[in-house]
């Protein structure tokens, strides 16, 4: 190639690419690479095999640019977007004053002297450029550089009293109790936050380091709030980019979970540090909902599932409802650890918060009942979790489990028998009894349970009065009377009677289910009947084939 002829040097950066160019030119800025061409016995040698360049700062960019500077005979316009890169490229080189008057590497320091006199978006938009070389550049003093003077900037349009406060000593002051209002954690945020969104989480990283408050050394309410607001756009990022790229399988291939991982923990220790003094229960689902993506550890994810379930009867239907892993819809798996927290916390507790909880869960039941990857085991975990006394009616859990024998129609007799254990027939209303006994869904045997336990626990079986007694034995269900007492008022026997009349009522009803029941296997067997005889097979005895019928009339 022509361009081969005329350049005598060969540079291959980071096994990218390689760069044709003139030994004297480049010696007369690097003395780096000047000590290797002469170290070299032969030129030839260089000239055809070339010098071979790793890890260097910046790659072919970074590698482009000084070859730009040393081809314009020392000149290069240096701005807030390339200073960092050129500084390393140059200190990687050797580019001193040594070599040259005014070479790189002193041009670019005398650019970092006015750092002082940078704005803002100059100290971000530089520490953004580090990026891509930021352990060289860390190396070089250039981060902790900039750190200092985005540091100083923030001082500057802050209030100093507030800034990075600590949770211990901010919760004196009425300043910093406003700032700790829960209302303000996802709603609210400080003129900074934005700007520093688009920084890499490593940089972040360093931003914390800087201040002291990197993992378990996090105590302040400002830090939190901004590495919460710092990892939900990141998600919401992660989301949009997610939608659009349908080659893409979840969020985790655009961003690393690792590199998130140590700020998620550290916003984690923050929230629990301070608890329920800065954080509601509905922020910290929120929170748990940010954080849960970027692979927190199992400590920090434990501590923070320890506080929510403390609070769990300040919680509500739409906090609970998080997404499900593995293909469920909601993360049941999350709910019953939750529960089991607060059951254990507030073991002493008053029994109106279990009851809140009771009466959350029963409207959870409702909700995930539909899914129909919902398995018997889990919604029996959520409906047993809770001690009985925390129901005072159980209709809200037999309306769940109706909901999800109607979402899992091929369910076994044994499954649906086996899901109804859950119910306490005795806390069942009336209304709620008679339904069931007309469920199609539910076990005739499970039926007779419910409306035994239903008339045993509505009447005491010992009065002066009137005395039912309630026996089931095969599917059977009779009602026993006292003779009136002729000291009973007329009043007292008019109610007794309606009493008498409904529970009559129901076991009539019952009756006529089982009737039903009974036709349907009566026609059953006559279609059967049908088929034998098109099929030439020996049809047996009138008598016999009207078994069922008669059947029907002994059964009772």
């Amino acid at each position: 190639m022509p361009l081969q002829g005329l350049c005598d040097l060969q540079i291959h950066v980071n096994g990218q690419h390689t760069f044709f160019l003139h030994q004297k030119v480049i010696s007369r800025f690097s003395g780096k690479l000047k000590k290797i061409i002469k170290q070299e016995k032969k030129k030839t040698q260089i000239k055809n095999s070339g010098i071979e360049i790793l890890d260097f700062p910046g790659g072919i960019e970074g590698f482009e640019l000084v070859s730009r500077f040393c081809y314009n005979n020392g000149n290069i316009k240096i701005t807030v977007s390339n200073v960092c890169l050129l500084h390393c490229c140059a200190n990687f080189l050797g580019m001193t004053e040594k070599l040259s008057t005014c070479n790189l590497l002193h041009q670019t320091e005398s650019f970092f002297e006015g750092l002082f006199y940078w704005s803002w978006h100059d100290i971000i938009t530089s520490l953004k450029s580090c990026e891509s070389f930021l352990n060289y550049a860390d190396s070089c003093g250039l981060i902790q550089k900039l750190m200092t003077s985005l540091l100083a900037k923030i001082a500057q349009n802050s209030d100093i009293n507030n800034l990075f406060g600590l949770a211990t000593s901010s919760a004196s002051s009425s300043s910093s109790s406003e700032q700790m209002k829960p209302s303000s954690i996802s709603t609210s945020k400080v003129w900074w936050f934005e700007d520093m969104t688009i920084l890499s989480p490593t940089i972040i990283e360093q931003f914390l380091r800087t201040l002291g408050a990197f993992g378990s050394d996090n105590n302040s309410l400002l830090l939190t709030r901004f590495l919460l607001y710092y990892l939900k756009t990141a998600a919401q990022y992660c989301k949009s980019h997610n939608n659009i790229d349908n080659n893409s399988s979840n969020c985790h291939n655009l961003i690393s979970r690792i590199e998130y991982s140590g700020l998620a923990d550290t916003a984690v220790k923050g929230v629990v540090l301070m608890g329920k003094t800065a954080f509601s229960c509905r922020n910290l689902f929120w929170v748990l909902r940010i954080v849960c993506g970027f692979g927190i550890s199992k400590e920090c994810r434990g501590n923070l599932e320890k506080l929510i379930g403390g609070n769990l009867d300040q919680a509500t239907l739409d906090d609970i409802l998080v997404c499900g892993h593995n293909g469920g819809v909601y993360d049941v798996n999350l709910v019953l650890r939750l529960i089991r927290v607060f059951v254990h916390i507030n073991d002493k507790v008053s029994v109106q918060k279990l009851k809140k909880v009771g009466r959350l869960m029963d409207k959870y039941l409702r909700e995930i009942a539909p899914d129909q990857s919902l398995k018997i085991s889990k919604f029996l975990g959520i409906a047993e979790s809770l001690p009985d006394y925390a129901r005072d009616c159980f209709d809200g859990v037999y309306r769940a489990i109706d909901i999800y024998l109607e979402s899992h129609p091929t369910l076994s007799l044994e499954e649906r028998s086996r899901l109804c254990r859950c119910l306490n027939y005795e806390k069942l209303s009336l209304e709620a009894c008679k339904d069931l006994a007309k469920n199609p869904r539910i076990s005739p045997r499970i039926a007779v349970q419910a409306l035994a336990s239903q008339n045993s626990s509505s009447i005491p079986t010992t009065d002066n009065n009137f005395v039912k007694e309630t026996k089931v034995s095969n599917s059977q269900m009779v009602l026993y009377k006292k003779n009136k007492s002729d000291s009973s008022s007329s009043s007292d026997q008019h109610i007794l009677q309606e009493e008498e009349h409904e529970y009559m009522r129901l076991n009539l009803q019952k009756m006529q289910w089982r009737v039903v029941e009974l036709e349907k296997i009566c026609k059953d067997m006559k279609g059967q009947m049908s088929k034998m005889v098109k099929s030439g097979v020996m049809v047996p005895p009138a008598h016999t084939r009207a078994l069922p019928r008669l059947c029907r009339s002994q059964d009772f």
